[in-house]
């Protein structure tokens, strides 16, 4: 009798309930499969929705998704690499490459907590050990970055963080073991090479060229090479959000940079030049950081809707457009030799993305266009007999 009001109870009459019952007991398993629109997580909710700056781009076509998104990526990138060496352009800034970082993060801490506060879910998923590692590289990424500007010229910058595959490689092949096939090695060769062509370039047309730029933006590579696989593994191990990971490693990598600019007694004269200079300082570094916070949200809706193999190709676009840039808006010294070294990164970049996606892109090979004109050939022969 009791089975049976309990199977009769409305809870059991609900439509999208499933019962599984076994009669040899007295016991019934009740599963709910609720529907969409009912008590779903507000983050699982939103996954097949792409939204960038409040604006929901699934409701677009898929051609008008990519005008949006490739827009995005030129517009506050170019604007970006525009406003960092603008920065740096300023008489006297050049030694206070960490200060510029230490704004930046501030900035970025904002952004991310006025984000987090948009959206529904706000539950910290990552855990806070795993922040602090992210952080520390990250400060590594920007803040050895942005410091290599006090002595390498813009593009020569530019072209080395094109080249992140070079390091992930060597640490692929000391840490993991791993083996890459003749393109993968084909890739970094270009790479390395158009690197040391361009930096030759560098050091002979530029007065002030400085070897330690180059030390510390091959420091930043290494950094940034490790950070992105750190990113990925904890925000699919806990599903963590952009926005909480934005917030939670800017905002302690912070800490970090102030803690280590009060220490070494760099912060004092920072602050001082920058409240005489404060326009070209914190007002620059304020539209530098949110153009950099639009440009990475456009960056993560492209790779998002498309795949990674398109992102790539619009962001090496995106730096080969920002270099042109560099020597149009800034007075610098210009050789050939920049050309034909970055054409060699470029071929590069190319072959990486090619190695990656060789089941989607086949190229001819030499046998099989010999064997193509072969073919031809002998038709051609054929119908002359006819």
């Amino acid at each position: 009798e009791k089975q049976a009001e309990e199977n009769n109870s409305p809870e059991c009459s609900k439509p999208g309930t499933m019962d599984l019952k076994f009669t040899s007991s007295r016991k019934y398993i009740s599963i709910s499969v609720p529907s969409k629109s009912q008590a779903m997580s507000p983050h699982i909710k939103s996954v097949d929705d792409v939204v960038v700056l409040g604006m929901n781009l699934s409701k677009f076509s898929k051609p008008t998704q990519f005008f949006i998104c490739v827009s995005g990526v030129f517009m506050f990138y170019l604007i970006y690499g525009y406003l960092q060496e603008l920065i740096f352009s300023v008489e006297g800034f050049k030694p206070f490459g960490w200060y510029l970082t230490l704004v930046q993060f501030g900035f970025y801490s904002i952004f991310g907590l006025i984000e987090l506060q948009l959206i529904q879910d706000k539950r910290r998923r990552i855990p806070g050990k795993t922040y602090m590692i992210i952080a520390f590289l990250t400060v590594g990424t920007m803040g050895l970055s942005n410091t290599s500007l006090g002595y390498l010229n813009y593009p020569t910058q530019v072209i080395f963080k094109c080249c992140k595959l070079i390091p992930v490689m060597i640490g692929g092949v000391f840490i993991q073991g791993k083996r890459y096939n003749i393109v993968d090695v084909s890739a970094a060769l270009c790479m390395s090479l158009g690197l040391i062509w361009f930096t030759l370039a560098d050091s002979t047309v530029a007065p002030n060229f400085n070897l330690t730029g180059v030390v510390l933006i091959s420091l930043a590579l290494c950094a940034d090479a490790v950070i992105g696989n750190v990113q990925e593994k904890a925000m699919k191990l806990h599903n963590g959000s952009n926005s909480e990971m934005v917030l939670y490693s800017y905002s302690i990598g912070f800490v970090y940079i102030l803690f280590g600019l009060t220490c070494t007694s760099g912060l004092s004269p920072a602050v001082t030049f920058c409240s005489k200079h404060p326009v070209q300082t914190y007002g620059y570094a304020f539209l530098f950081s949110l153009t950099g916070y639009f440009g990475i949200s456009f960056v993560l809706a492209l790779i998002k809707i498309f795949g990674a193999l398109l992102a790539v190709t619009v962001t090496t676009g995106r730096k080969a457009m920002t270099i042109v840039l560099s020597f149009l808006f800034f007075a610098k010294p210009f050789t050939l030799q920049y050309v034909w070294s970055g054409l060699l990164v470029v071929l590069g970049i190319f072959l990486n993305v090619y190695s990656k996606n060789m089941d989607k892109i086949k190229l001819p090979s030499l046998l099989g266009l010999w064997k193509k004109s072969v073919e031809e050939r002998k038709s051609r022969t054929l119908s002359q007999t006819v």
